[in-house]
């Protein structure tokens, strides 16, 4: 078994913390999404007469594309886990140079996805509590989960979710940052130097009989 260190230990929570808010996050945004009759809320708008009414949602694309971003990001995050747990019980060398360099590639398109998703979300769980207000139904958008829905609309707790999945969306995009930088200062501090000194010490004895 591979000695633990602090650094891979590190590692190891980063991965399962990602993985539980990317988990997190898809879940709420689909138990939303099943609330509305499988209609995605982001961006859209709702009118008021006694009861509320969605009047108009975006494309169900939109939240899948969250969805998806998330559960990929959380299933990249499981498999590293389960690799650094392997590698602890039966003590693999250390990664190359050049997996460090592709690995930080592609944290860095998950974190600029999951950047994208979490603004999705954000903007437009604001665009939909606007509309919840502007209607006049509630005082609040949170107020609004208490007010009646036109069924088969059951949105009790549909503003929960959202908060939850966008929480879990910037916490998840959080620990892919931290993700990014331990990979980045183990990239650095594997890199061999250019300009090493003994290299360069035949050359100047060969160079200095010369000169002189």
């Amino acid at each position: 078994m591979a000695q633990l260190s602090g650094w891979l230990l590190i590692e190891l929570a980063l991965h399962a913390a990602a993985f539980l808010c990317g988990i997190i996050c898809a879940s709420a945004l689909t138990v939303t999404q099943g609330e509305f009759g499988g209609q995605c809320i982001l961006y859209g708008s709702v009118v008021y007469n006694g009861t509320l009414n969605l009047s108009s949602s975006s494309p169900v694309s939109l939240c899948y594309f969250v969805a998806v971003i998330s559960s990929l990001a959380a299933i990249f995050c499981f498999l590293a886990l389960l690799y650094g747990i392997y590698s602890i019980c039966f003590g693999e060398g250390e990664p190359e140079h050049i997996w460090l360099r592709g690995s930080m590639v592609l944290a860095a398109v998950v974190l600029f996805f999951l950047l994208i998703s979490a603004c999705i979300l954000r903007v437009g769980m604001d665009s939909f509590c606007a509309s919840v207000l502007k209607s006049a139904a509630a005082s609040s958008c949170q107020e609004a989960q208490h007010r009646p829905w036109v069924p088969p609309y059951q949105a009790g707790r549909f503003y929960d979710n959202l908060y939850t999945a966008e929480a879990a969306a910037w916490v998840n995009f959080f620990f892919w940052c931290m993700l990014l930088l331990r990979l980045f200062v183990e990239c650095v501090s594997k890199t061999p130097s250019r300009l090493s000194p003994r290299s360069d010490q035949p050359w100047n004895a060969e160079r200095t009989p010369i000169i002189g």
